[in-house]
């Protein structure tokens, strides 16, 4: 992020925290700010996205080393929560069980927006965003694609 951004404050906020999790309402975010957040904050989900290139607002978070969790658009509520430095995964026969956590994890480690990932990984973004929401599961092959992926991205996991 680059100083002077408005959102400054919320990165430094952000980084003096020494909770796995911060729950803000927005009203405390304005107090940390100094100002009041934009109309989009309050009506556009994707205004809190992840995604390193979604904005400085996003900056803020991701180079404190948080992602915002859960967002309650009715009742201006954000939860920013570290990301394990290790996580925990299944396999069976050898195989990674990937899920939607896991995926998005991997997507988010990498900077990747869905579209990115779909990319990568030669399928379309509807089916990565079909990933991340549980509707169903990579391949076999699929999945043995993403370990390699996730292995050259320096992506942390262990069994657990």
């Amino acid at each position: 992020m680059k100083g002077g951004s408005k959102y400054q404050p919320l990165l430094e906020y952000l980084r003096r925290s020494d909770r796995p999790q911060v729950v803000l309402t927005f009203a405390e975010i304005e107090a940390i700010l100094g100002e009041p957040l934009p109309d989009s904050a309050r009506s556009k989900r994707g205004w809190w996205s992840n995604r390193k290139r979604g904005g400085l607002q996003a900056s803020a978070w991701l180079d404190a080393d948080y992602t915002v969790q859960e967002l309650d658009l009715a009742t201006e509520q954000v939860t920013f929560s570290k990301p394990p430095s290790v996580y925990k995964v299944q396999r069976i026969d050898g195989t990674v069980q990937w899920d939607g956590r896991l995926i998005r994890a991997l997507r988010q480690h990498m900077g990747m927006t869905q579209a990115e990932l779909a990319r990568e990984l030669g399928v379309r973004q509807q089916t990565v965003s079909e990933w991340e929401k549980g509707v169903y599961t990579p391949t076999r092959a699929t999945s043995n694609y993403l370990t390699l992926v996730a292995e050259k991205a320096a992506f942390k996991y262990e069994e657990g």
